[in-house]
């Protein structure tokens, strides 16, 4: 029995991050993650379970479509390995609990944002209602989580908000909502931290990306993925950096 929640953990995050998949093929296109079916890219075939196991589908295929022979994207195992790891990260965290529930909701929405916005530079609406929604059914655990969680969600919103007005539009809507979903799902007190890893993390690459001249200076970098950058690091290690910071007083 000690190995079984650690593996069905790390199980359901792999299943779910295929399902996740689906959602970062056809929701930047505008279509449905129920219909049609999964099918290959390619030659259009649809898929059969034993198409779809995640992770070993792939290296059983060598990468490649059943069918047509086409050639699969890594980003498919990736993702789904991604979100297995994180889930298994948020049970050894929290336990099983609520917290790590509310942990592992942000970490699928995290995941799904950071490809598209990585690949469209877009945040889709949906997965911010569906964070929404998610976190807001899981407010209701105690009335500490309540009210910290109920402030993140005003605190992260507020926030991005306002730097959106200072830069004029230098932080797009989706960013917004993105961080209104962080604080309702970490508490504000893990946000205020996930935003400033955020911005320093964003600092830093754009930083080097002009120094290397990959970018220009007032090239827009998508900032969906430092924010889910943030927001794992403090909702795995947020208690242990907030206590080595204030050592230094």
């Amino acid at each position: 029995m000690e190995l079984f929640w650690p593996i069905f953990v790390f199980w359901a995050g792999l299943c779910l991050g295929s399902f996740l998949n689906v959602c970062i093929y056809r929701l930047p296109e505008g279509g449905s993650v129920a219909y049609p079916p999964s099918n290959c890219p390619s030659c259009g075939r649809q898929l059969h379970t034993v198409d779809l196991i995640p992770v070993l589908s792939y290296l059983f295929l060598r990468g490649r479509c059943r069918y047509c022979s086409s050639k699969i994207s890594a980003q498919y195992p990736i993702v789904e390995l991604a979100v297995g790891i994180l889930f298994l990260l948020a049970y050894l965290k929290y336990g099983l609990t609520l917290a790590a529930l509310r942990t592992a909701v942000l970490f699928a929405v995290l995941t799904a944002i950071t490809v598209i916005d990585l690949r469209y530079r877009i945040i889709p609406d949906k997965l911010n209602l569906a964070g929404f929604i998610l976190g807001v059914a899981l407010l209701f655990e105690s009335r500490e989580v309540f009210t910290a969680n109920a402030i993140g969600f005003l605190a992260g919103g507020g926030i991005l908000y306002l730097v959106a007005v200072v830069s004029r539009g230098g932080m797009g809507g989706g960013d917004i909502k993105l961080a209104a979903v962080m604080g309702l799902l970490l508490g504000w007190k893990y946000l205020l931290l996930a935003l400033f890893l955020s911005f320093a993390a964003g600092a830093l690459v754009g930083i080097l990306l002009v120094l290397f001249k990959i970018k220009k200076m007032k090239e827009a970098l998508p900032f969906g993925p430092y924010l889910a950058l943030g927001s794992v690091i403090a909702a795995l290690a947020g208690d242990w950096l907030v206590a080595w910071y204030l050592q230094l007083f």
